[in-house]
């Protein structure tokens, strides 16, 4: 089975030289992927799309998410992402980890990765 990359257009996929997602052996592996926006929830929405749109060029969907993984410069922002993301999975909920950590840039409140599952 051949990878196929899809890209996004991003500043950075060019800068770091990466993809926004890679799909092999039946799987789709979104980057870590921010929004714009000038705060928390409207970036986790942006980030969202970008996620979505991905997916979707790979032949999947957010029902088909089976891990996720959230990165925030702060914690105590996470919370009003929660309904953002409880509407985004609806009842295919994934796996999912929350990291508080440093962005590439202090701008960004949240980074939002994503492995799916292509169905068949």
């Amino acid at each position: 089975m051949a990878i196929q990359r899809i890209s996004s257009g991003g500043e950075f996929e060019e800068k770091v030289g990466y993809c926004r997602a890679v799909v092999a052996g039946g799987w789709v592996h979104v980057a870590g992927t921010v929004g714009q926006g000038e705060d928390i929830v409207a970036q986790c929405r942006s980030a969202l799309a970008t996620i979505e749109t991905a997916l979707q060029n790979a032949g999947a969907s957010f029902k088909d998410v089976v891990r996720v993984t959230y990165m925030l410069p702060d914690r105590i922002e996470f919370e009003p992402c929660w309904p953002i993301l409880a509407e985004t999975f609806g009842a295919n909920p994934p796996a999912a980890t929350m990291i508080e950590c440093g962005l590439i840039d202090p701008k960004y409140r949240i980074e939002i990765e994503v492995t799916a599952f292509l169905p068949e």
